[in-house]
């Protein structure tokens, strides 16, 4: 993961980030209008003599380099720099340096075995906790919570787009206010608040639309038409990789580790930046031409709003914890998959592909596959709630 290190100077900050896990510490004494230029490798001592050749326009200093390793760097990321002259001052940037974290990294060496232990803890307390108080109908307000909204109308498309509309309220209103929530209670028990209340919403979301998906008007029927069934779903494994960029770490999601909120750059990152819309997008798009009745249309309706309105609130946190960080990460990224490709603003590297090859990334792969296969499990369990 790149360490992005900013020194504030008296003018405008320098930034360099490395390719290693090494600390580069850059402390510059400059003044207002010149900024001399020296090598990198240049000598603590180098930047005092450099004061008296004050005639060069467009240059930097660097007065002190202090490293936490011995490894040998490789400057290959980002260098911001003001460059002034007589006539102006331009700001100099390589943006083919990563100034957000390098996504789906997982190194085995640092992993703690205590830290998955308390995850698999937490994880079966929690399902405990939402079985007692939710699902089972003889201690939980599941139930109760179902047939309360269901009486608002007869009709299923009314109630699915109540249950969505229910769930997106709770969830994006958790998310906006996390920095004030974190700052009260703290980073871990926000989270706690945030899971325990979006998931029982998520859950009943999701079985009432299993049980109820064929309950609508039909509009249309292709699922005999050759090809649809493989394209759908083509579609719909894909979208998984878009949908769940919260496997990068899931000792946060659990609380384990403190949660933080990340500027991801890499992987996924390259082709959208706003990966769960994307892939909500083509769930939903795959489900309603295969499904082809009002109540995947209302259900698809409801959760591709929910997630656009996702890409402004996302974008705005990031800004507020961010700054010019995301704002870099935002001008070569796009929210359309491929955009900022194809326009040349975001510079792939040769060995993109090694971006997938990672343990999350093979994991939402095997979860992905094992889903579709017990479709038949999922849609048992869902019954046998009766919401």
């Amino acid at each position: 993961m790149c360490e992005v290190l900013t020194n504030n100077m008296a003018s405008t900050p320098l930034v360099l980030s490395t390719s290693f896990s090494s600390k580069l510490h850059l402390t510059s004494h400059t003044n207002k209008s010149h900024l001399h230029h020296r090598p990198l490798y240049s000598s603590p001592s180098s930047s005092s003599s450099s004061s008296s050749s004050s005639s060069s326009s467009s240059s930097y200093s660097i007065s002190k380099l202090n490293f936490s390793s011995s490894k040998p760097l490789l400057f290959s990321r980002k260098l911001v720099a003001r460059v002034s002259s007589e006539e102006h001052a331009t700001e100099v940037r390589d943006d083919s340096g990563l100034v957000g974290e390098d996504a789906a990294t997982f190194d085995l060496e640092k992993q703690k075995l205590s830290s998955w232990v308390y995850f698999t803890a937490i994880l079966g307390v929690v399902l405990f906790i939402l079985n007692l108080i939710w699902i089972d109908d003889s201690t939980g307000f599941g139930k109760v919570f179902v047939d309360t909204i269901s009486g608002i109308s007869d009709s299923h498309e009314v109630v699915m787009l109540v249950l969505i509309l229910i769930f997106a309220g709770v969830h994006s209103g958790l998310a906006s206010f996390r920095d004030s929530g974190e700052k009260l209670i703290g980073e871990r028990a926000y989270r706690v608040l945030f899971a325990g209340t979006s998931l029982p919403l998520a859950l009943t979301m999701i079985v009432y639309f299993i049980n109820h998906r064929y309950d609508g008007l039909q509009l249309w029927q292709v699922q005999d038409v050759p090809g649809v069934h493989q394209l759908v779903w083509l579609s719909n494994f894909i979208s998984f990789f878009f949908l769940y960029p919260s496997t990068f770490n899931l000792l946060e999601v659990a609380a384990v580790d403190k949660p933080k909120l990340h500027l991801y750059e890499t992987g996924i990152m390259r082709i959208t930046r706003h990966p769960q819309m994307v892939g909500q997008v083509m769930w939903c798009l795959g489900h309603t031409v295969w499904i082809g009745n009002s109540v995947a249309v209302a259900a698809s309706f409801a959760l591709i709003a929910h997630h656009l309105f996702g890409v402004w609130n996302g974008d705005r946190k990031l800004s507020e914890r961010y700054g010019e960080d995301f704002e870099i990460v935002k001008d070569r990224t796009s929210i359309v998959p491929f955009a900022a490709i194809l326009d040349g603003r975001q510079k792939l590297p040769k060995d993109f592909y090694k971006e997938f090859i990672r343990l999350p990334y093979l994991t939402i792969t095997a979860i992905t596959l094992g889903a579709y296969f017990a479709h038949p499990l999922m849609r048992a369990a869902s019954f046998k709630l009766h919401w």
